[in-house]
């Protein structure tokens, strides 16, 4: 039995994940961004035949970094040391014109699909460190490279020298542009998650294996989930780019397999070796996947980004969580 502790496990490939680590006997903390969602996600596994002893949710919200503290906060006052930090959540604004922010002032896409994951990192590592046999996993994506498929459509992955994150305020864009590209924040967010993994890796000095992955393009069908905001703004588009996607071209990949994938990432043996490794479920042929240790692409591979990511990062999270009044 691993202790192991998730982001995004209350839909999609999370929750598909979660379902075969509870039934399997594992001991799951699950990160949920509301009390609502830890007990829908809570019943479903349940559901599925877990253990109810096995399994414990806590509302945290990664949109909101004080919530994210007082959340580690609690795990670290409990103790419990861990075998495995499952970084999965994440969010996507495809075709917004306008930023949203966090409750920090921070750019949606970036706040919760890196921020947020890399503060949990920072505050839980001496637990993961306390673990048996541990292992860090960060769900990234291959539009980070702008040689793939999707990397290539719309304007790649590129964070330039960070103009926006260095300059303090309430950037919309890392790269320091004034416009706003959902599609973009999104591709940006990816790297910045590969680079997360480059920078723990380093940090950790191949002490444990630190992966990232892609799991190819998933599109749940229900509304909840990884692609819900997009649902709710162009419901119309979606429901045709998703069709074409999942039963025309057969680009998709199923919410069974990639849930499989992460699962097998977090537990089982042949993804052991200490230090960073890539692995991306690519598309060979439409309906065929093929999954696979793969370079990252040169942006992603390079760590004196990695580094000042981290840093800046660091910087800001310390200003939010200092400057702003505590609820």
């Amino acid at each position: 039995m691993k202790r192991l502790l998730m982001t995004g496990a209350s839909s999609g490939i999370g929750l598909e994940a979660a379902r075969l680590l509870a039934c399997a006997g594992h001991q799951l903390t699950l990160l949920c961004r509301s009390q609502e969602r830890c007990e829908q996600t809570r019943q479903h596994l349940l559901a599925a035949g877990a253990d109810a002893s096995r399994i414990v949710c806590h509302a945290v919200d990664l949109a909101d970094l004080f919530s994210v503290e007082r959340g580690c906060q609690q795990l670290l006052a409990q103790g419990q040391a861990l075998d495995g930090l499952v970084l999965n959540a994440g969010q996507q604004r495809a075709g917004a014109t306008a930023p949203v922010f966090s409750a920090q002032g921070i750019e949606i896409t970036f706040a919760v699909n890196q921020l947020a994951h890399q503060w949990i990192a920072t505050r839980l590592l001496p637990l993961l460190r306390a673990g048996e046999q541990p292992r860090l996993v960060i769900t990234a994506s291959d539009v980070h490279d702008p040689a793939t498929g999707g990397g290539r459509v719309g304007q790649p992955a590129d964070l330039g020298d960070l103009a926006g994150l260095r300059s303090g305020a309430s950037f919309v864009m890392l790269d320091g542009s004034e416009r706003f590209d959902g599609d973009k924040a999104y591709k940006d967010s990816k790297l910045c998650n590969v680079l997360l993994g480059r920078e723990l890796a380093r940090q950790l000095e191949g002490v444990m294996p630190v992966i990232a992955w892609s799991p190819g393009l998933v599109i749940p069908r229900c509304r909840e989930g990884f692609f819900r905001y997009n649902r709710q703004s162009n419901p119309v588009g979606m429901a045709l780019f998703a069709a074409v996607a999942r039963d025309l071209l057969r680009v998709t990949e199923s919410v069974q397999t990639a849930g499989r994938l992460l699962a097998a990432l977090t537990t089982e043996a042949d993804y052991g070796t200490p230090g960073f490794s890539y692995w991306s479920n690519r598309l060979v042929r439409p309906g065929l996947h093929r999954f696979e240790a793969k370079a990252t692409s040169p942006n992603a591979a390079d760590f004196d980004q990695a580094s000042a990511l981290w840093r800046l990062s660091e910087l800001l999270i310390g200003r939010c969580l200092d400057c702003v009044s505590r609820p």
